[in-house]
């Protein structure tokens, strides 16, 4: 090769681009490393609530934003009065016992019977009944009897019941429902110490079982020494 073509080849050579040394980026608190299947969160958008200002799907409340556990049972006896089929008013009850669930039910027609909300039709509503009164003309089933239906007593001993009511039509919390005397004979016999009910303003409202036991239902009164039967309105 002459001395010509040397000198064009190192020249030529020369030119050469360097490679750029690989950027390092800084590692983040966890290592920098994203697991498998989880997708990375734009910074942005971390702190950030969604349109209409609710929380996303999994996210955490705030410090000191959990509920209570009687909140807890109660809200889930409102959705199980989801499924009443009662057209006027609808129920949830949940039996717990040791923080456990033992039964849920709700009120309605027997089963494999026609609901009221299928026929669209109360037989009570149609003659002016009200509320609390003339339950043997009612179709249903209560809520506090559904629920106790689908449990022993030996795992409702000592138990508590948690119940919702719900104005069918609007949906709202009924803050004046209380156990009708029937559903609370079925209570006192189920071993069961404490009802719970979502009161005035969504309260919680507790009954205890043996000031039923101790007062009689209010379905007996003292008349010259002995006690005799009374008549009670309504149920």
């Amino acid at each position: 090769m002459t001395a010509v073509m040397r000198k064009t080849t190192r020249k030529h050579h020369g030119r050469r681009k360097a490679r750029r040394a690989p950027v390092r980026r800084k590692a983040s608190a966890s290592g920098g490393k994203t697991a498998p299947g989880v997708r990375r969160q734009s910074s942005r958008s971390v702190g950030r609530e969604p349109i209409g200002g609710r929380p996303s799907a999994g996210a955490r409340p705030a410090a000191g934003a959990r509920i209570s556990k009687t909140d807890y049972y109660l809200d889930i006896a409102q959705k199980v009065a989801g499924r009443s089929t009662c057209l006027r008013r609808n129920f949830g009850a949940v039996i717990v016992k040791n923080d456990q669930i033992v039964a849920t039910g709700y009120n309605g027609a027997p089963r494999k019977t026609v609901n009221c909300i299928d026929m669209g039709a109360c037989y009570r509503q149609s003659l002016g009944i009200k509320p609390g009164e003339r339950y043997e003309l009612c179709r249903a089933i209560h809520a506090e009897q559904n629920a106790i239906i689908h449990a022993s007593r030996f795992d409702m001993m000592d138990g508590t019941l948690y119940v919702v009511g719900l104005d069918a039509p609007t949906g709202k919390v009924l803050g004046d429902g209380e156990c009708c005397r029937m559903c609370k004979r079925a209570i006192i016999n189920a071993g069961l110490v404490k009802v719970v009910m979502r009161g005035p303003g969504g309260k919680p409202v507790e009954y205890m079982v043996e000031d039923w036991i101790r007062t009689n239902l209010g379905e007996l009164e003292m008349r010259n020494g002995k006690l005799v039967p009374r008549m009670v309105g309504g149920y």
